[in-house]
Formats: C-alpha cells, sequence, structure tokens
C-alpha cells in the first residue's frame, strides 16, 4: 500500500495541472471503490475550483470553492495519472501523455477546464473517494484519529518520547499506529529503524529517551530521500506522469532477506520476521 512518501509524490505530480484549476466535468464510472462513492459526486465536483491539493498521512486532500473537500485514497494498487490532448500546450515542468483509451480500471477521470485529464485507475479497488464540508475535515472519521505529520512541527522529540513512554508494544508496532506518527508504513519503518540501529523487536517504552529522540532526524531524512526518488515502486505506484519511483534501488534492509547488511562494519545479514502478520526487515547484528 502507499506510504507517505508515495502518495506526497502523487500530490506533487498532480497540483500544476489541478491546483487553481477547474473541473470542467468528472466522470464517475462506477457506484463505488472500497466503499460506496459519495451521492452525487460528478454533479458536485463539476465547475468548482481546486483551491489547494494537500495531504494528511496517506490520503489527499483537494479543497474546492464549493466549501467541499475531496479526499482520494489510492488504497493497494490504485493511480492518480495526468494526461493531456495531442499537440496541447504542456505545463512547464510536467511530463504528459497524450489521452489514452479508456482503460479497463479507469473508475474516475477529472476532466480539467485547461485540457488535462486526471484518470484514478485501481484494478483491485481498495481505493476510496470522499466528499464533506472543508470546515469539518479534522473530525472526518479518516482524519480524526491521525497523529502528527512525521515532516511537520508537530512532530518532535519530546513528542516520540511522551508517546513511547511506557508502551509494551515493539517499537515497530508503535511506528506504524497512525495514531502516534501519520503516513509511516511497512517500508519505510524498517528503513528508519535500521538507520537508527534499533531492532524491530525491542519494545518501544524500554527504548532510551536519547535513542527515540534520534529517531525523529532519521524517519524525516527516510521520507525526504524517498520522496526525492519518487517514492517506491513495488508493484502498483507511479507517479502522477506515469513514472516508476526509485527509491527501492537503495533499500538498506526492506526486502532484501539473506543480504549483507550495508551497515560498515557490521558483516550481518538481513532477516526477515513476521510482526503482526506483515513482513520486518532488520539485521539483528547491528540493530539493538
Amino acid at each position: 500500500m502507499p506510504e507517505l512518501p508515495e502518495v506526497e509524490t502523487v500530490r506533487r505530480g498532480l497540483a500544476p495541472v489541478m491546483e487553481g484549476a477547474v473541473i470542467a466535468r468528472a466522470e464517475v464510472r462506477r457506484p463505488d471503490l472500497r466503499w460506496p462513492f459519495p451521492e452525487r459526486m460528478a454533479e458536485r465536483l463539476a465547475g468548482r475550483r481546486v483551491l489547494r491539493l494537500g495531504r494528511r498521512s496517506k490520503y489527499l486532500l483537494a479543497d474546492l470553492d464549493s466549501g467541499e473537500t475531496l479526499l482520494v485514497h489510492l488504497g493497494m494498487s490504485g493511480r492518480m495519472t495526468i494526461s493531456q490532448p495531442e499537440g496541447a500546450a504542456l505545463v512547464p515542468g510536467v511530463f504528459h501523455h497524450g489521452h489514452p483509451a479508456q482503460a479497463a480500471h479507469d473508475h474516475v477521470a477529472f476532466h480539467m477546464a485547461g485540457g488535462a485529464r486526471v484518470t484514478f485507475n485501481d484494478a483491485r479497488r481498495f481505493g476510496a473517494m470522499d466528499l464533506f464540508p472543508s470546515d469539518r475535515a479534522a473530525d472526518h472519521w479518516l482524519l480524526a484519529k491521525l497523529g502528527p505529520e512525521p515532516l511537520g512541527n508537530a512532530f518532535h522529540e519530546g513528542h516520540l518520547v511522551a508517546v513511547f513512554r511506557g508502551k509494551a508494544t515493539p517499537v515497530k508496532a508503535a511506528l506504524l499506529d497512525q495514531r502516534v506518527v501519520a503516513g509511516l508504513g511497512n517500508i519505510y519503518v524498517c528503513e528508519a529503524l535500521h538507520r537508527a540501529g534499533i531492532s524491530p523487536r525491542r519494545k518501544a517504552g524500554r527504548i532510551g529517551a536519547g535513542r527515540v529522540a534520534a529517531l525523529v532526524p532519521v524517519i524525516r531524512q527516510v521520507l525526504e530521500e524517498a520522496i526525492a526518488a519518487g517514492g517506491s515502486s513495488l508493484r502498483d505506484h507511479r507517479q502522477a506522469g506515469g513514472e516508476m519511483g526509485y527509491f527501492q534501488h537503495t533499500f538498506r534492509v526492506y526486502d532484501r532477506e539473506g543480504a549483507p547488511c550495508v551497515t560498515p562494519g557490521c558483516g550481518g545479514t538481513v532477516r526477515r520476521i513476521v510482526q503482526s502478520g506483515r513482513s520486518t526487515f532488520y539485521c539483528a547484528a547491528c540493530q539493538r
């Protein structure tokens, strides 16, 4: 499932053609994805200007001039890609494809007034969309209990030390808890814990405050590097222009079971274990 860097990469790719632009027409080609689409969604989107395209955790948020916000969740296989009529003037800095024929899993299409088309494709249909009043975003059931953004000012050393205090759950599970920090998933937690030298098995409440505090800049560094690389493309992720992400080529532990640890002087081997039904990759020699 796309994590924060993949969703942020998509947001940045879509912003030049959506922010400030009008949705001339919206096509909703099926009644639902993970759950039913909002009532009269196509009608409510038509003619609306996108004031701001933001992100909260793993959700895209398009604030509209109608006073509503469109929430988009990519799910496991969702993609949002940009196309442009052949011969049309391109938006600087944005890579466009000519409008392709409708594909089997193109479920929603946003026809922008400038001619661009943004298509939501989701083969597995675990994605979702919702429309709700913008001034009630903080109360939305998907957003209300989220923790701070890991790249924002509210995620700091004091916060992580406080929420870890007394926690008996493994540190990996604690970091995957979206109430602790929003947007982190399996890949980037594995990578951050390896860089920090912390075992994913260690109980969060048994890690010293200094080591917990040191995790904050490490998490930010991993996320920033992943965003700069366009995210990680393991199976389905594509950027808004259709390109793959490249961060998977620099993984230190994730999906590297049996490979030598890349930590200088370590000499250990990457292991895979299962925690809460999910694969965890780490080096037992240098992560304690």
